[in-house]
C-alpha cells in the first residue's frame, strides 16, 4: 500500500517578530472565517525562554471568553497532570493549532466543533511564528489536530501515542492525547489508568526542561 504523503502545514512561511507583535497582529487575523463568530483570538502564552511548547487543538468556550489558552476545565486538568509529572506550567509555553473558537450553538450553549484541514493550514502562519520565535527543545502535540498541525498524517495519536517523533519544524514532537478527551471518559472504569498514562507521557517532558 502506498504511503500517504505528509500533508502537514508548511512552516516555511510564518509570522515574524516578537510574541507581543504577533499577538497584536493575530487579533486582526482574517486568514479564515472563524474570527466571524469567535469572541476574540486566543494566542499562546508562557515563558519566552520556554524549552517546551505544548500545542492543543483550539480554544474552548472559557478560553474564548477570557482570551487565554487552557483556562477551562481541560486546562485545569492539564495543570494538575503537569504538576503531578513534576512540571511547572510557567516554564512552558501553551498554544493551540487554531487560534479561534469553532462552535455551533445549541440553545444557550456553544458546542465545540473540530477545525477542518483548511483552518489548521491557515493558522499554521501563527504557530509557525511561535515555534520560530521560541525555538523550544520539544513540542508536545495534545490530540489529533495538534498532531496533524505538527507532523501531518505520518503519525496518529492512536498508533503513536507516547512517542517522540520528528516534525516539519525540525524539532522533536511528543504525541499524546488532549486532556479534554480524558475528561470526557472520566466515568469509565479505565479513567484512572488513562490519567496515569497521560501523566507518565508528560513525564518525558521533564528531561527537556532539565537540560
Amino acid at each position: 500500500m502506498p504511503q500517504k504523503p505528509n500533508a502537514a502545514p508548511a512552516f516555511q512561511e510564518h509570522a515574524h517578530g516578537g510574541l507581543e507583535q504577533m499577538r497584536a497582529e493575530a487579533a486582526e487575523c482574517r486568514r479564515c472565517d472563524l474570527y466571524r463568530d469567535a469572541t476574540q483570538v486566543v494566542f499562546g502564552e508562557g515563558s519566552e525562554d520556554a524549552r517546551v511548547l505544548l500545542v492543543g487543538e483550539q480554544p474552548g468556550d472559557r478560553e474564548d471568553m477570557l482570551g487565554r489558552p487552557f483556562v477551562g476545565p481541560a486546562g485545569r486538568f492539564l495543570d494538575a497532570c503537569l504538576e503531578e509529572a513534576g512540571i511547572d506550567r510557567k516554564a512552558c509555553y501553551l498554544t493551540n493549532a487554531v487560534k479561534h473558537f469553532k462552535f455551533k450553538t445549541l440553545g444557550k450553549r456553544r458546542i465545540h466543533q473540530k477545525p477542518n484541514t483548511g483552518e489548521v493550514r491557515r493558522c499554521a502562519w501563527w504557530i509557525g511564528g511561535e515555534i520560530e520565535r521560541l525555538r523550544p527543545k520539544l513540542l508536545v502535540a495534545l490530540g489529533a489536530t495538534a498532531t496533524f498541525a505538527l507532523v501531518g498524517n505520518r503519525y496518529a495519536v492512536t498508533a503513536d501515542r507516547g512517542r517522540i517523533v520528528d516534525s516539519e519544524a525540525g524539532l522533536p514532537v511528543l504525541i499524546t492525547v488532549h486532556p479534554s478527551s480524558l475528561l470526557r471518559t472520566r466515568d469509565r472504569p479505565e479513567a484512572m489508568q488513562e490519567r496515569a498514562r497521560f501523566v507518565a507521557e508528560l513525564g518525558k517532558v521533564k528531561r527537556f526542561l532539565d537540560e
